[in-house]
C-alpha cells in the first residue's frame, strides 16, 4: 500500500494531477483547503491538498485464471477414480482464490463507483459516510445499474433522503420553552431573534404567538444590548439572568406567554466544567423545554462530530444549521447528522432578521449538493 499527497489551486486541479501521477488506481481518501507557495509567509495562494492509496499488491487471480483453468480441464480428461474428487478439489481452490482476490485488493470496482465516491468528497462527506455509501451501492445495485452514473447518483440522493430527518413541533402549549445551545460565534443570538420574529410577527405562514426571550449570555461583550436592540425593534421584551432563581422567576414572569425563547453562553465543546454549570442551569426550564443545538455549517465535520458528542449531555432535541450562505458543501453537515441521528428543525442562511432563517426541509438541504443536479432532480419535485 502506497500513500500519497498532492497538492492544487483547486480540487479538480488536484485530482487531475493524482490520475495523472498514479493512474486510475489512486484512490482519494480526504481533502482539504490550504495556502502554499509564496515566500517566508507573502503572496501565497489558496488551494487544495488531496490524501489517498494506491494498492500496489499484484493482483494474481486473474493472471493466474487461465492456468488454472487449463489444470482443471486436465484434470477432468485423466481416467482414474479419483478424478471427480480432484476436479472438486481444483473447483474449490479457484473458488478460495476468487474469494481472496476480492477481499485483498483484486476486486475492481465499476468506474461509477470511483465517480460518486470523489463527488461525495468533493461535498466534504465524512470519510465514514463515503465508505458506507459505496458500499451499499456495490451491495443492493445490479451491476446494470452500476454502469449508470445517473442510476448511481439517485440512489446515493434517496438514501440520504431517508437519512435526514426533520424536527416535529410539539403540541403548541402556553408557556412553551426552546433553549439554543451551542458553541461559540456560530449565531445563537441572531438565531433567537430570528426565531422571535418569526412567532412573534407571524411571518412565512406561522401564527402570531405572544414571545418573550431570556438570555444568560452575560459574558460576552454587546451581546445583552444585541438580543435587547432586537427586542425593542419587535415590541418583544427581553430578560437577562445571571442564577438559577433569576431564571426561575423569569420563567413563573412569562408562563402566559406562548412562547419563551432562552438564549446560552457560547460554550467550547471541550470546556467540561462550564458546561456542566450550564446545564445545572437549564435544569432549571423543566423536563418539557426543547433544546436545539446550533451549529455553524462552515464547522468541519471532525469538529461537528466533536460537537454533538460533548453537547450530548444536554439532551438536545434537533439542530438548527447556521450559515448556509457561507459554505457550498452541506456533506459535513449531512454526515453528522446522520450519524447521530439527529433531526433538523431550522435553517438560517444570512444576517438578516427576520428574512434569513426557515423550517427545515430535506429537498432545501440536498438541494445545495454540488454536482447531483441532472436526470435525478426528480427527487425535488
Amino acid at each position: 500500500m502506497e500513500y500519497f499527497k498532492e497538492q492544487g489551486t483547486s480540487y479538480m486541479e488536484a485530482v487531475t494531477k493524482v490520475k495523472t501521477i498514479y493512474g486510475e488506481s489512486a484512490k482519494i481518501l480526504n481533502h482539504r483547503s490550504i495556502r502554499y507557495g509564496g515566500f517566508l509567509g507573502m503572496f501565497s495562494k489558496e488551494g487544495v491538498e488531496v490524501e489517498g492509496y494506491i494498492n500496489t499488491e499484484p493482483v494474481s487471480v486473474k493472471n493466474n485464471f487461465d492456468a488454472e483453468k487449463k489444470k482443471l480441464i486436465a484434470a477432468a480428461g485423466v481416467k482414474r477414480d479419483d478424478t471427480l474428487t480432484r476436479v472438486l478439489d481444483m473447483v474449490k481452490s479457484i473458488d478460495e482464490k476468487i474469494e481472496s482476490g476480492a477481499g485483498g485488493g483484486g476486486h475492481t470496482d465499476p468506474e461509477t463507483i470511483e465517480k460518486i465516491e470523489e463527488l461525495l468528497i468533493l461535498n466534504d462527506f465524512s470519510y465514514k459516510l463515503v465508505k458506507s455509501t459505496c458500499a451499499r451501492l456495490r451491495s443492493e445495485l445490479s451491476l446494470e445499474q452500476l454502469g449508470d452514473f445517473e442510476v448511481v447518483k439517485q440512489k446515493t440522493l434517496e438514501w440520504m433522503a431517508e437519512s435526514l430527518k426533520i424536527y416535529t413541533d410539539t403540541p403548541e402549549r402556553k408557556g412553551k420553552i426552546i433553549i439554543l445551545v451551542g458553541p461559540t460565534g456560530v449565531g445563537k443570538t441572531t438565531t433567537i431573534a430570528k426565531l422571535a420574529a418569526l412567532n412573534g410577527l407571524g411571518i412565512k405562514g406561522e401564527a402570531p404567538k405572544s414571545v418573550r426571550m431570556i438570555t444568560i449570555d452575560n459574558y460576552r461583550i454587546g451581546a445583552k444590548g444585541q438580543i435587547q436592540t432586537y427586542g425593542d425593534l419587535m415590541n418583544i421584551p427581553v430578560s437577562c439572568v445571571e442564577s438559577v432563581d433569576e431564571l426561575r422567576n423569569k420563567l413563573l414572569l412569562y408562563q402566559e406567554a406562548d412562547l419563551i425563547l432562552v438564549d446560552t453562553m457560547g460554550r467550547s465543546p471541550r470546556d467540561y466544567q462550564n458546561l456542566a454549570q450550564m446545564r445545572e442551569l437549564l435544569d432549571t426550564c423543566g423536563k418539557d423545554a426543547e433544546i436545539f443545538l446550533t451549529v455553524s455549517s462552515t464547522t468541519k465535520a471532525g469538529d461537528l462530530n466533536e460537537i454533538f458528542e460533548e453537547f450530548s449531555s444536554f439532551g438536545y432535541d434537533a439542530a438548527v444549521l447556521t450559515k448556509l450562505d457561507e459554505t457550498q458543501k452541506l456533506g459535513n453537515v449531512i454526515s453528522v447528522l446522520t450519524e447521530h441521528s439527529t433531526p433538523v428543525a431550522y435553517v438560517t442562511d444570512g444576517q438578516g432578521v427576520p428574512q434569513d432563517i426557515e423550517r427545515a426541509e430535506v429537498d432545501n438541504l440536498l438541494r445545495r449538493l454540488e454536482g447531483f443536479r441532472t436526470r435525478e432532480s426528480a427527487i425535488f419535485q
